[in-house]
This record gives structure tokens, sequence and C-alpha cells, in this order.
């Protein structure tokens, strides 16, 4: 909807992770700096943790992008609750193999024997394990044994975990962990961008979209944005399509402070709103005695109230221009009338005849 007002060739701030609008922060920049080292190493574990929305997924997905596959073979999994033998046909699979076997026996051969043609033929095999923080002690432990493959010195499998911050903690506090953690060579936590990193990076985004400065951000605005979202990509791309949505509907080339602040207002009203189901709001809003708009009622999405806000503008309109019509109609047809009879040679009816439709005749 937006893209069209604005003439942007794509949604700039989606929230499925696209390594096109990777973004390198001061944060990202260091993970990346981790994640090059630990392939220079070839073995062992590097772990990179954050808080949720803080940019993991597209960070790994961009370092796929940068990979020379004609030096890497690169797989990625992605943890939901996934047993010891799961992780294993999960890894099997993700390097295109067949996961179907009669034993784990069977499937560790078969994926060691990949793992050394590729090996042979001069690539290293890397695989990411995503939402990491979901794999039990006992998957960790077979992601440990996978990394004992090894052609002499050289480890034919490097992993890298990726998760949130609890599993960090739990990797360097987990008696059971301890030889997994003697394998860990790197880790690094993604922080949040800072303050003066949120104007390049919405920037940078509008711009991979055909952004041509429309609409102007104001730095106040770029200072509100920043002051709801502490930085975490995540809520910053959430808030930005809404402020894109609510400036093309009111067809607004310049995006300030106050259209962020109304915008937050009725994000924080959505929520609101989905909360008064389990309970009350703890301050509501004072009662308007102007009439309610639908952009402004908790109650309805943001893009259905929108809507039903510009239709009903249309609908006041077009009745507004209805009766204009049908005025100029109706005068029209009684200029046609008198023109007509005048052309005859007859005298105009009188007030009373056109009051009532009478029409005058003679009586000879």
């Amino acid at each position: 909807m937006y893209e069209t007002f604005y003439n942007l060739t794509g949604r700039p701030f989606q929230l499925t992770p696209d390594p096109r609008f990777y973004f390198s922060s001061r944060t990202h920049k260091k993970a990346m700096a981790y994640l090059v080292y630990g392939m220079h190493q070839g073995e062992g574990f590097i772990i990179v943790t954050g808080h949720p929305g803080t940019g993991k997924t597209i960070l790994v997905r961009h370092l796929f992008d940068t990979l020379d596959h004609n030096a890497y073979v690169a797989a990625m999994i992605v943890s939901t609750q996934l047993s010891a033998e799961d992780l294993l046909k999960s890894v099997v699979a993700a390097f295109g193999l067949d996961p179907q076997a009669d034993d784990k026996g069977e499937l560790l051969a078969r994926l060691e024997r990949y793992l050394r043609e590729q090996y042979n033929a001069g690539r290293r095999a890397l695989l990411v394990v995503d939402e990491a923080q979901n794999l039990s002690n006992a998957a960790l432990e077979e992601m440990r044994m996978l990394s004992n493959f090894q052609d002499g010195d050289a480890a034919l499998l490097q992993s890298f975990l990726v998760g949130q911050n609890e599993f960090r903690e739990r990797v360097f506090t987990a008696p059971e962990l301890e030889q997994l953690r003697q394998r860990v060579i790197a880790t690094h936590h993604l922080d949040p961008m800072d303050e003066e990193e949120v104007e390049p990076y919405i920037t940078h985004r509008l711009s991979l979209v055909g952004w041509n400065e429309d609409p102007v951000f104001t730095k106040g605005a770029y200072q509100a944005i920043y002051n709801y979202s502490r930085g975490i990509p995540r809520r910053l791309n959430t808030l930005c399509s809404r402020i894109l949505l609510y400036g093309a509907l009111e067809m607004a080339h310049t995006i300030d402070e106050k259209i962020v602040a109304e915008v937050i207002a009725d994000v924080e009203a959505d929520v609101m709103g989905s909360a008064s189901a389990i309970k009350p709001a703890e301050k509501p809003r004072p009662v308007s005695t102007a009439p309610v708009s639908p952009l402004n009622d908790p109650t309805v999405p943001m893009e259905a109230a929108a809507r039903n806000d510009k239709v009903s503008s249309m609908e006041t309109r077009l009745n507004q221009l209805e009766g204009m019509m049908q005025s100029q109609d109706q005068t029209l047809k009684q200029l046609t009338s008198l023109m007509g009879q005048l052309v005859k040679g007859q005298e105009p009816p009188d007030e009373d005849d056109k009051e009532t439709g009478a029409v005058s005749k003679d009586k000879d």
C-alpha cells in the first residue's frame, strides 16, 4: 500500500530476515569478525547470542551470502526442541543427504563419508544451528561428538551455535557440557544498535527499495524511533513499517516526531486492546466527544482501521457530490422546461403550479 504512494520497489522493513537488507552495525561487525576468525581456525565451536530481534538470523544468512562456495559447503538448521537422534537426522538432511537409515551408526557413517569427500575436494564444511537455546544438553553433546570427525589433524566439520542469552549461560555453567565448553573458541553477544546508528539503518533499508528521500525523516523522528525501539532491529522494523503506512494514509511526505508519537500510541493501543481481554487497562484513555476514528480504536487492526477511515471519508464526500448533482440536475430540468415553453409562446407556470406539479391549460 505505502510502496505505491512513496514510489518504493518493495517493503524495506519486512520482519522476515533478508540478507539483502543486512546492516553492518558495530555489534554485527564484531560478530562477523568472530565468525570469520572461526572459519580461519577451521575447528571448534563459535557461539553468537542476543536478545530476540537483534538480528542473529540475518547475520548468519549474510555470512552464507559472502562465502566462497568453491571453498565452503554450508548448512543451517533451526532447532525446535530436537532430540539427539532428531538432531543427527536434521544435520544429515541439511547437507542434502538421505536422513533415513536403519540405525544411528549408518547415519554417522554417511555423514562422515560426505564430509571427507568435501575435504578431499578442497571444501570445508560449516554447520550453523539457529535457535540453539532449544537444544537439550543431550543434543548439544551429540553436536560435540560430530566435531570429532577428523582427517589427520584437520577437523571435517565446524559449527556455529546461534541462540538467545540463556543459551550461552547454560553452555558455560552446566557441568555435563564441560567437554563442549572446552571446544568453544569464541563467543559474541549481539547488543542493540546505538542511537546514532538508527538513522543510517533506516536510510540503508529505504535506499535498497528505491527511496528518493520521500518521505523525509526529521531528526526528532529518528530520536523518537530510537527511544521506542531501544535499537532492537525487529522493534524498529515493526514501528517503521507502521509509520510508512500511516504516512501514506495521511499523504505525509515528512515524518516528524509527532507522527511517530501518533503511530506509537496506535501500536500501544493495539497491545492494550489485546491485553484488555485478560485484565483491564491500568490507565484508560479519556473519552472524547469528537467522532470516533477507527485509527484510534485499539480493537481494530491498523490496516483495517485505516481502510475504514478512508472509506468513511470517501462516502461522506460522495454523498455531498451526489446531493450537489441532484440539485443541479433539478435546476437544469426546470430551465429546460422553461425554455421550451418560451419557444412555444406559452406562459411559464406560476409558483403554485411549480410546487404542486399542476399543468396550466386553456379552458376554451
